[in-house]
């Protein structure tokens, strides 16, 4: 059985930072991407960053680049969200997901393995 559990959310202040944690088990995931999506209350859920198993760099959301930073231990089968001068907006339940080589990288709709989410909330 596959899973993926986040961990790492909490109460951080604006400008502080926060490390996410996602620590996935149950099959290989050699060649997959993995990816962070957030959701707001009242929104659609959203990307924020994504790394293919194996790389050493990933692709951001516009509104983290710069901030943000993912990175994955494939030996632990683990990817982390490095969050570093976060903002009030940044608040959300963050997941994380994998998916496999087909379909576009942005569109939640493509991933086929999700976390239950951890909140993360940024006080001003």
């Amino acid at each position: 059985q596959v899973q993926l559990v986040e961990s790492g959310g909490g109460l951080v202040q604006a400008g502080g930072s926060l490390r996410l944690s996602c620590a996935a088990s149950g099959r290989s995931f050699s060649g997959y991407y993995w990816a962070w999506f957030r959701q707001a209350p009242g929104k659609e859920r959203e990307f924020v960053a994504v790394i293919r198993w194996g790389a050493t760099s990933g692709v951001y959301a516009d509104l983290v680049k710069g901030r943000f930073t993912i990175s994955r231990d494939n030996d632990k089968n683990t990817e982390h969200l490095q969050m570093n001068s976060p903002k009030p907006e940044d608040t959300a339940v963050y997941y994380c997901a994998a998916k496999g080589v087909t379909g576009t990288l942005y569109d939640a709709r493509n991933y086929d393995y999700w976390g239950q989410g951890t909140q993360v909330t940024v006080s001003s």
